[in-house]
């Protein structure tokens, strides 16, 4: 199977260009740059992609790659830090900007040549995404100026003879104009790649690896009723069949009537299926508690004693499966990259977890080749297509201590604002309500109030790495305010969150 080899040095964009490199139909594996050598040759790659990262390649302690990597006479493209380390290692010189202009971040209108394989049958300029506060003084020996913004003259640089390009931009990202573009010209005319992977392949590949890790043993899968989990369990069951139990935990922190919900729709599933009740314990564990990090890794160490105990109950079980996706993981901090925040089945994990291993099949997707990969299974649409809902649940949208008469405040108003927004046309990949811990004044029936504020948030997105604020209509917003409010005790004012990931989260803890 062709292979692109993407060598990760650390920054938070590396694993969008796994999926820019998926979406061209061409299969990669993400490696962390201390992987040895001799293991990732043993890829025999078609082509090779540096990541970006947030050292500095001159700094002592900078993450380096073996020069002998360019030998292997595969085309290698760099990209931002990974650029600025060809040429660090290849001869050229990297140094801190020495004044404001050489820095560039954000979109920056950059110029292109066309006659460079990597830049062929694009326009000849274009916005490109930028992040770096370090510049290319000196570039190699063999290489040309291929790309230059008004404040940069070496955007890009390559050596075609070697197939060796360096881009000082961000192509992976969204912001990039054409970014997918050079990725494609990278793996089609550069790394002849043919791009006949598809999630078929993906599917077939990750079961028969599933049926040889697991072999005779036990799985426990937690359950959510989510896509992610939905579409591991399908995953599963086709993989070991009667191995594998379903447990759903409910923490009494779900949506309206979400309990039966999940419970109703895989009765119709011929897997075995246990559902806990177990609200009093998690509310009691999170008594008190206010701080968001605390409150994940509480829930995912209850979590987890709650699936021991199932465990169990069922008889030796080698193995807890979860539906954890990429970003889930690139949140919770990987290898190099910072951590923005503990999700409950990454890092709000505890020390000891008392399972052979952890099985997460769905580690390296995105929430769109999430939903690819459950059509691929047969899943039906509904559940497929279901917003996102977080393992936490509402305890992450209820700001301050959670109790169970907020929760309950909050469930009612999440329900109408999602059923309002599901009355019109324009219809987001995620919405629901936040309360906050604030209380403002207010009048109702010519008296005073002194309630809480609830915020209402809705994104689209296509991977849940960035996301934009939907712009739903006023009258979608002024229907669900007015609702919320005659209809929730306990609110009198409603605010709508317009911040776009980054800089925030989709969720608000």
């Amino acid at each position: 199977m062709e292979t692109i080899l993407i060598l990760d040095f650390g920054g938070q964009y590396n694993q969008l260009i796994a999926r820019r490199v998926r979406a061209c139909n061409v299969y990669c594996e993400v490696k962390p740059w201390t992987t040895p050598l001799e293991e990732l040759k043993a890829l025999k790659p078609i082509g090779i992609i540096f990541t970006g990262g947030p050292s500095s390649v001159y700094l002592d302690d900078a993450p380096r790659v073996s020069p002998e990597i360019f030998t292997w006479g595969v085309p290698i493209l760099g990209i931002c830090y990974g650029c600025q380390l060809m040429a660090q290692t290849l001869g050229g010189k990297v140094t801190e900007a020495q004044d404001d202009s050489a820095r560039e971040y954000g979109k920056t209108r950059t110029f292109y040549d066309t006659d460079c394989k990597l830049f062929r049958g694009l326009p000849d300029a274009g916005v490109s995404w930028m992040s770096h506060g370090d510049y290319m003084a000196r570039v190699p020996e063999g290489f040309t100026l291929t790309a230059h913004s008004a404040a940069c003259p070496n955007v890009a640089i390559a050596d075609e003879k070697r197939g060796f390009y360096g881009v000082q931009f961000h192509p992976e990202v969204n912001h990039t104009d054409f970014g997918t573009d050079m990725i494609r010209n990278f793996l089609c005319h550069i790394c002849h790649a043919k791009g006949d992977w598809t999630m078929g392949d993906y599917r077939q590949r990750i079961i028969a690896s599933l049926r040889k890790k697991v072999g005779t043993g036990k799985v426990l899968l937690a359950l959510s009723g989510g896509v992610d989990s939905s579409v591991a369990a399908a995953l599963l069951a086709e993989a070991v069949g009667s191995q594998l139990t379903c447990v759903f935990v409910d923490h009494g922190l779900m949506r309206l009537n979400e309990g039966d919900e999940v419970e109703a729709a895989f009765a119709k599933w011929d897997i075995q299926f246990v559902r806990v009740n177990a609200e009093k314990r998690f509310l009691n564990a999170l008594a008190g508690v206010t701080e968001p990090e605390r409150k994940r890794k509480i829930i995912g160490e209850t979590f987890i004693r709650v699936f021991e105990e199932e465990a169990k109950k069922i008889g030796k079980v080698d193995f807890l499966a979860q539906g954890t996706i990429y970003p889930d993981v690139i949140e919770s901090g990987a290898g190099d990259a910072a951590v923005i925040k503990s999700h409950h089945n990454v890092g709000g994990l505890p020390d000891y977890v008392d399972f052979r291993e952890i099985l997460e099949p769905l580690r390296m997707l995105f929430k769109d080749e999430v939903r690819v990969l459950g059509r691929e299974l047969g899943l039906p649409e509904y559940l497929v297509s279901r917003q996102p809902f977080p393992g936490p649940g509402l305890a992450i949208r209820i700001m301050g201590e959670i109790t169970r008469e907020k929760a309950e405040l909050l469930r009612q108003a999440d329900f109408i604002f999602r059923e309002e927004v599901e009355k019109g046309e324009t219809r987001p990949d995620q919405y629901f309500a936040v309360l906050t811990d604030t209380r403002s004044v207010g009048v109702m029936g010519d008296g005073r109030t002194y309630d809480y504020t609830l915020a209402l948030r809705a994104v689209t997105t296509s991977d849940f790495m960035t996301a934009q604020w939907a712009r739903l209509p006023y009258e979608v917003l002024e229907k669900a305010s007015t609702r919320i409010i005659n209809e929730v005790p306990g609110v009198n004012r409603i605010c709508y969150d317009i911040t776009s990931k980054p800089p925030a989260t989709v969720e608000w803890e």
